[in-house]
Parts: C-alpha cells; sequence; structure tokens
C-alpha cells in the first residue's frame, strides 16, 4: 500500500505540477479510491473532514507554503513558527500539537517528514493563469511578480513537498479571498480552484 500510494501520488503531484492535465486525471482516479484527496474553499469543512477521516491515533495537521503570508485572515500565520517536536509527536490535548489544527508547518518543517493526514492549504503565491503558472511574493504590504528561474523552481518545489506528505489522503483548501481585500483578490484563488477541479478532483 505504501509502494502504491507513493509511486502513483508522485506521479499525480508531478503532472499537477506540470500541468499535464489528462495525465493527472488518469493518476488521480488511480488513487482516489486508496487514497482520498479532496478540495474545498472552507477551511471549517476542510478540519471536520480530517477529523472524521483519522481513525485511533492517525495524526493529522495543516501545511503551507513559506510563503503564503496572506493566510493570515484565515488564522493560519505561517510566520508563527512552530516546535517540530512538539507539533509532530504531542497528542490531541495540546494545542501546540498538529492535532489542534491551529499552528501550521511549511515546507521547511514537514520535508522528510509524513503526517497520516494533511489539510495543504494554498495561497496566492503560486496562482494559475491560462498561461500557466504565474509565482508572486508578497513583501511589505503588496504582491510582487517573481521573475528568476530558480526561486520559480523552489517555489514549485515547495508545493511539490506539501502535496506528498500524507501517507492516507489530504483535503486541499484554495481560500475564496476576498473582494473587498486587494491583496486577497477571489481571481488570485479561482484558477487554482479550477484547475485543481478540472483533473477530477472531488470537492466537499
Amino acid at each position: 500500500m505504501r509502494s502504491f500510494r507513493a509511486e502513483n501520488l508522485s506521479a499525480l503531484v508531478k503532472n499537477i505540477i506540470d500541468i499535464n492535465i489528462p495525465e493527472a486525471q488518469k493518476n488521480y482516479e488511480i488513487l482516489k479510491d486508496k487514497y482520498p484527496i479532496v478540495i474545498t474553499r472552507d477551511l471549517t469543512k476542510a478540519k471536520k473532514w480530517l477529523k472524521t477521516m483519522a481513525r485511533g491515533s492517525e495524526r493529522y495537521g495543516i501545511v503551507a507554503s513559506s510563503q503564503a503570508y496572506r493566510l493570515k485572515p484565515l488564522g493560519i500565520d505561517v510566520r508563527v513558527q512552530i516546535n517540530p517536536i512538539l507539533w509532530f509527536l504531542n497528542g490531541k490535548e495540546d494545542v501546540r500539537s498538529s492535532y489542534y489544527l491551529e499552528d501550521v508547518a511549511t515546507e521547511f518543517d514537514i520535508q522528510g517528514l509524513e503526517l497520516d493526514w494533511t489539510c495543504v492549504t494554498w495561497n496566492g503565491d503560486l496562482r494559475m493563469t491560462k498561461n500557466g503558472w504565474d509565482f508572486n511574493s508578497f513583501v511589505g504590504s503588496k504582491w510582487q511578480k517573481i521573475n528568476k528561474e530558480e526561486r520559480k523552481q523552489y517555489l514549485k518545489n515547495a508545493y511539490r513537498v506539501l502535496l506528498t506528505r500524507a501517507r492516507q489522503g489530504m483535503v486541499i483548501v484554495v481560500p475564496a479571498g476576498d473582494d473587498e481585500d486587494p491583496t486577497r483578490n477571489p481571481k488570485y484563488y479561482k484558477g487554482i480552484y479550477d484547475y485543481l477541479k478540472s483533473i477530477g478532483i472531488t470537492e466537499i
């Protein structure tokens, strides 16, 4: 099962990042019954899904890009450094543990490690447009385009890490955005949500 998951999830994530929709659709069809992957616009729904799916001591948590600064209005602040030992090992009664679904781990915290179930929370740093990926960095009080190829590759790799950390399954949250907040313009998120839906990923 672990080998099945690792091989097929790796292929799915590669094809998502490479924008190879036909192959990603095939990968998802192979995976979906044994390894649930769902999407939502609602973080509260995502948290409930995690708790419903996890059995016994199976561990779950929220992960996000280290550049996802504008998740802060959702209560997700990637600038707050977690204690990895407490986050990965402590029990459900500890507010510092991953189980509490308050503190978020970034690609730096979780690289090389796994949870049973993850909530991958997407932000406006990596957007999907009709021309492909749009790479952005939040500096000061506004988004700036990323133009250097190595930084673009780094951001794609960050999402590759985030999307491959779950042993059992994951929920991907793509926020709805806010018309009154120019740093969270709904159009930043709509493209990625529509893209993931086009692969066939189930909505909850």
